[in-house]
């Protein structure tokens, strides 16, 4: 059993990588009001733009630090964006050295160490939170020829294996569709706080 610590230490990490056409002001909205959510409820929230300079130590002990990792971003080529995926690279690869976790886990002297299995952020946890320019429709249908039956988890399967790599528990994941084509912002705001509401307020132990 996971004995999951108290959340009062939040990690935002706004993933957004600006382009032209999209300078992030969306993503930033919903970094706004998840730390609104989190101050609310007393928490002590820390965030990173993973798109400006950031130092690599202090991100490393952020990780530590944190009880709750929140990642807002949009998937850019059906994955993370480049300055994301990078930010989680550099880090966690720099963890390895102990701090994050105790290599991948195995041992010459217990071969029954299983790949995956040193992480050292047990207990803590994580939530994804996701906009796309997809409609939901595109998900979970087989008759849909892109994604062929596939639902967005599976899509996000690579976030949530490097996350379970260093033990950390997830929170079910958000996601705001359509958001180019067929924007819905209110609504997708409003089920954004209810979301927060349900899967992360009044942690207990």
């Amino acid at each position: 059993m996971i004995y999951l610590r108290p959340v009062t230490s939040i990690l935002l990490i706004n993933g957004h990588q600006p382009f032209p056409t999209s300078p992030g002001r969306l993503n930033q909205a919903f970094c706004d009001r998840a730390q609104a959510h989190f101050e609310t409820g007393g928490a002590t929230v820390r965030q990173v733009r993973t798109a400006e300079p950031w130092d690599l130590e202090r991100e490393v002990e952020n990780q530590l630090w944190a009880d709750l990792i929140f990642l807002q971003f949009p998937l850019n080529s059906m994955g993370l964006p480049w300055s994301l995926k990078r930010y989680l690279d550099e880090v966690y690869t720099a963890g390895m050295d102990g701090r994050l976790a105790r290599g991948d886990g195995r041992s010459r002297k217990d071969p029954t160490r299983q790949y995956g299995s040193g992480g050292k952020l047990e207990g803590k946890r994580y939530m994804l939170s996701v906009t796309l320019n997809a409609p939901r429709e595109a998900f979970e249908d087989p008759a849909q020829t892109l994604f062929a039956g596939r639902s967005l988890e599976e899509l996000l399967a690579p976030v949530h294996i490097n996350f379970a790599f260093f033990a950390l528990t997830p929170l079910p994941t958000f996601a705001a569709h359509d958001v180019s084509k067929a924007p819905q912002i209110e609504d997708d705001f409003e089920r954004f706080d209810a979301h927060l509401r349900t899967h992360a307020s009044g942690f207990a132990p």
